[in-house]
């Protein structure tokens, strides 16, 4: 999966529905510009996380290089609002993915992601 640029995603509805995805795989040769995320959700508001993360190998476990580093965490998108993310990220190497996770007090979170 987590190969494309363009994303919909939509969690459950129970109450404080979460979901997380990946957004891109580890090396999957794309540099980062700019993400939007648009809250399609017409009714409530929705928390995004946003992250890169390096899986700890046992391979080579180089101290501090490993583990989730947040571009933000806990941003509250208003319903049918969109947030535009200026960031540079290369994950060309087999090093970082790119993930998302995305929470909503009540109602199911539905955000539209495109990533430039």
């Amino acid at each position: 999966m987590a190969t494309t640029r363009y994303h919909n995603i939509t969690g459950g509805s129970s109450a404080a529905a979460q979901v997380t995805q990946e957004l891109l795989k580890a090396g999957a040769n794309y540099r980062v510009r700019r993400i939007s995320l648009a809250n399609v959700e017409g009714t409530n508001a929705v928390s995004v996380d946003l992250w890169i993360e390096k899986q700890y190998s046992t391979v080579v476990p180089e101290e501090g290089l490993y583990g989730k580093f947040y571009f933000f965490k806990g941003l509250s998108i208003p319903a049918n609002t969109s947030f535009l993310y200026d960031l540079n990220f290369d994950n060309s190497s087999d090093e970082f993915g790119l993930y998302i996770k995305l929470t909503a007090a009540s109602g199911t979170p539905a955000v539209d992601v495109i990533i430039y």
